[in-house]
């Protein structure tokens, strides 16, 4: 082994702190040394997308609900509710590249099964963005007349490995929401490869009326994995 390829070694087996996860491939320092060119280089540890990923989560307040919402937690005494979770853990298992789309009243576990599959993606090493409909679209929508600014925002959600959308025009529904919506999950059905999770009080047949072009490609790409749920609130059980 050369003095160089010791270097390398040295610093590879070296102990980061960065908090979060724990990766054994840069050992915690998000970046991995090696020799090109007979110099040392480093490259970035692929953890550093999920790292990324838990930010984001953590800042929304998503981070609470994955711990407490995963496919262990989600009771099923009802056929409805077994049904719903098996559909969930199959997109979760073979889903890759298709959206899962829930719909229904609030109470009904929309946001518990969603949020499971975007934890057991952040647990296969998955890039996952969170995005609360009724608080991000406003912020989006502000920045329309900032272009640069914008089209950053709505890139970073329009490349997401994992796009993970709740309450999905919750309330009313503007022009520059229609617009918006278009926008990103156009990009999202044009780019094929992405999954995308979607949540909605609204039913496909409500969006569709609402505006064909985006519930036609919802309905499209979430063949298999769109879930209407009965209009029973479970939270306001006996």
């Amino acid at each position: 082994m050369t003095l160089l390829e010791m270097k390398v070694k040295t610093l590879n087996d070296k102990e980061g702190n960065l908090g979060g996860i724990h990766c054994p491939v840069c050992r915690d320092k998000g970046y991995i040394a090696f020799v090109k060119d007979g110099a040392m280089m480093t490259r970035a540890c692929a953890c550093m997308g999920k790292r990324e990923s838990m930010r984001r989560i953590r800042r929304s307040g998503l981070l609470e609900l994955l711990e407490a919402y995963t496919f262990d937690a989600f009771q099923t005494p009802e056929p409805w509710q077994k049904q719903a979770k098996e559909r969930a853990m199959d997109f979760a298992a073979n889903g890759w590249g298709r959206w899962f789309v829930v719909t229904g009243t609030p109470g009904t576990g929309k946001t518990h099964l969603c949020t499971a599959i975007a934890g057991a993606m952040l647990e296969a090493g998955r890039e996952v963005r969170y995005m609360l409909w009724r608080t991000e679209a406003p912020r989006l929508k502000a920045m329309v007349n900032e272009r640069e600014v914008y089209e950053r925002e709505l890139q970073a959600l329009e490349g997401a490995d994992v796009l993970y959308i709740d309450d999905f025009f919750k309330g009313s529904v503007s022009d520059g929401d229609l617009n918006l919506a278009f926008e990103l999950l156009n990009s999202r059905y044009n780019s094929g490869g992405k999954m995308t999770i979607l949540s909605s009080e609204k039913t496909v047949e409500e969006l569709l009326d609402i505006d064909e072009a985006i519930g036609s490609r919802i309905y499209e790409r979430s063949k298999g994995y769109c879930l209407k749920m009965p209009r029973k609130n479970w939270r306001l059980r006996g």
